[in-house]
């Protein structure tokens, strides 16, 4: 969705309000903005490892 898209649905007001309010949150920590990498990097979490008995099956 684009700025102008955002703004036509939303509305000048309420697009303020919402910037005014993410001006006001914190940095995230290192930690946190590690563990979303993670996370958004590989959503259904680590990729399962083949085994050789799994092969033999």
């Amino acid at each position: 969705m684009t700025d102008a898209e955002r703004l036509a649905i939303l509305g000048p007001e309420t697009v303020a309000k919402i910037r005014a309010r993410v001006k006001k949150a914190p940095e995230p920590s290192d930690e946190l903005v590690e563990e979303l990498r993670r996370i958004m990097t590989r959503p259904a979490g680590p990729v399962p490892q083949r085994t050789p008995a799994a092969d033999a099956a």
